[in-house]
């Protein structure tokens, strides 16, 4: 019988959990949960015999992959698979997929939360500001970029993006201005909502060169990943602009030094983008749904590795 791991230290809401093993029960699949589990190395032995394991923030590293002596396949339930080391996985031979779109309207709606909640001075009583006709560029225009466009156009918001990767046509056919480059994104918008992953060629891509072209009133929005800000960049961008914001659903490495700059500065305690109860059962179920796929039709449509 075909054995399926659920490790989530951060566990499914129990209506996704519920529905999950309502598929597996169907398929005749025997499905196990390992949830707020304390040491990574309670995830490595959990691992052991299992074909198919299903994540969301946890970290599948080398050593949970080695362990998995029947291992065929990963599913991170959510879009980024950074926290899957794609290498060991590769080498072993074990497919790795995301499940693309499942948490998108999730996290675009944290972004405007937090941009209410910082341009609304934390809502510390104090006068604050609209985003209505402020202008907003989003870096990387894939699914939750495209539901940030969305939202933003119900605010009466000025809607700029820059993707090397989508056709300016597409990014226009949303009622999206397409810019050329990404300076030409950060010297244009006030806002800029960040949407890209953390690779090589991203990791501390967001420099004081870029954050410096931004227009008066600044705020940068993170709902990607702390790796693709460069963190002294942004300690220096805090200190010599008093007029720049920043929100994250992910804290940066040097929250406690920029403890001075609290006013202008807010992140999610943990990350929060995909904790909803609609994000966890789309996401939950896409993920118990790919495995069955692949280990009967060996469908590998959202394989990453």
């Amino acid at each position: 019988m075909t054995k399926v791991l659920v490790a989530t230290d951060k566990p499914f809401a129990k209506v996704a959990s519920d529905q999950i093993k309502s598929i597996y029960r169907e398929a005749n699949y025997e499905c196990v949960f390992l949830e707020k589990y304390t040491q990574q190395s309670d995830f490595v032995e959990a691992a052991q015999d299992v074909d198919a394991i299903i994540i969301r923030s946890d970290k599948a590293d080398r050593a949970v992959i080695e362990n998995g002596n029947k291992l065929k396949i990963i599913v991170r339930a959510g879009a980024g698979y950074d926290n899957v080391d794609l290498a060991a996985a590769t080498e072993k031979g074990v497919v790795v997929m995301n499940t693309p779109g499942q948490n998108s309207n999730a996290v675009a709606e944290l972004a405007f939360g937090m941009m209410v909640y910082q341009a609304r001075n934390q809502f510390n009583g104090s006068s604050g500001t609209e985003l209505k006709d402020k202008s907003l560029g989003i870096h990387a225009y894939g699914n939750v970029g495209k539901n940030v466009a969305r939202i933003a156009k119900g605010f009466g918001m000025k809607v700029f993006a820059y993707d090397p990767f989508v056709a300016k046509s597409v990014i226009e056919a949303d009622g999206v201005i397409a810019l050329d480059s990404i300076e030409d994104l950060y010297s244009t918008c006030q806002y800029v909502s960040l949407h890209i992953p953390a690779n090589d060629k991203t990791k501390k891509s967001i420099n004081l060169d870029l954050l410096s072209k931004m227009p008066a009133n600044a705020m940068l929005v993170n709902t990607a990943r702390k790796e693709v800000v460069c963190e002294e960049s942004l300690k220096k961008i805090f200190a010599l602009r008093k007029d720049f914001f920043y929100v994250s659903d992910i804290e940066p490495d040097c929250l406690q030094e920029l403890s001075e700059f609290k006013n202008r500065l807010y992140c999610t305690p943990k990350k929060m983008g995909a904790q909803t109860e609609e994000a966890n059962i789309n996401a939950g179920i896409a993920a118990a749904k790919q495995i069955i796929s692949f280990i009967e039709n060996h469908d590998i449509t959202f394989k990453v590795n």
